[in-house]
């Protein structure tokens, strides 16, 4: 969402916070941002190891990767952009340790260094703060007129499909719920927010309850928040053919005609 936003010259906001709970992650983007360089350097080390052996010392070389400490952060981000572009299906999962968990992906040519496109994002994230808290925290900052996008780990449309190891520990209902509360704050405070979700039957309940001024319909107050299906292309899946488009549930607390508005005010900010 924010590469997208920063794209458009005339969306591209002025200031920008981005958070995650994730702390290896934000420190990618911090590494990122702030040593671009030697990052570049590091990965290229790993690249032309990596590129350079047959099958079985490239599994060797994955695992060997997987199971070490980093020291520091700029082999930190390596390690961890290293592990997404080399690992099954580009997905990312932790144990209950917290301990990186993703089988080698053993592809031909894997792209594990993308120097433009590192430096780009080193320039676009140049005044970008990055925070890694809960989202009740992070979420105490924003001021009306400002616009605050989300992206949870889903709701499992079955059980078969209940993954939620994006960090240590799950992203429950309780969870879900704590994020309602947060959103229903936000709108109250008059925080323009973006949500997406799975379109699972108790999440399109969770936001279906509450009626309030935002969505109107011929003069009378309509339901508070709107919701949207919208098609997504998904990647994670072991059979190329079963990588097409699914429903995602866009969650939206302004009408749509304040869509563009949304966006222009808080860049405004």
């Amino acid at each position: 969402m924010f590469f997208g936003l920063l794209a458009n010259p005339e969306l591209a906001p002025r200031r920008a916070v981005l958070n995650d709970l994730n702390r290896d992650l934000v420190t990618v983007y911090e590494t990122v941002r702030d040593e671009v360089e030697p990052l570049i350097e590091a990965l290229a080390r790993l690249s032309e190891a990596y590129l350079a052996a047959d099958e079985d010392r490239r599994s060797e070389f994955y695992y060997e990767q997987r199971g070490r400490q980093p020291d520091g952060a700029v082999d930190l981000a390596a390690r961890f952009i290293f592990l997404n572009k080399t690992c099954f299906n580009g997905l990312y999962r932790v144990n209950r340790r917290g301990e990186f968990n993703v089988p080698h992906g053993k592809y031909r040519s894997p792209r594990i260094l993308d120097e433009p496109g590192l430096r780009d994002a080193s320039h676009a994230l140049a005044d970008v703060e990055l925070t890694s808290a809960d989202f009740e925290e992070a979420l105490r900052a924003p001021q009306a007129g400002d616009f605050v996008y989300l992206d949870p780990p889903f709701e499992p449309l079955s059980k078969t499909s209940s993954f939620t190891g994006y960090t240590q520990g799950s992203f429950g209902r309780d969870a879900q719920q704590r994020l309602k509360w947060a959103v229903d704050d936000l709108t109250d405070r008059g925080v323009r927010v973006m949500l997406s979700n799975s379109p699972q039957d108790y999440i399109v309940g969770l936001y279906r309850a509450d009626r309030g001024p935002f969505v109107e319909k011929r003069g009378q107050p309509g339901e508070r928040y709107r919701r949207e299906p919208i098609p997504a292309r998904r990647a994670i899946n072991s059979r190329g053919d079963r990588r097409g488009a699914i429903d995602e549930l866009l969650v939206l607390n302004y009408p749509q005609d304040e869509e563009r508005r949304a966006l222009e005010s808080a860049r405004g900010r």
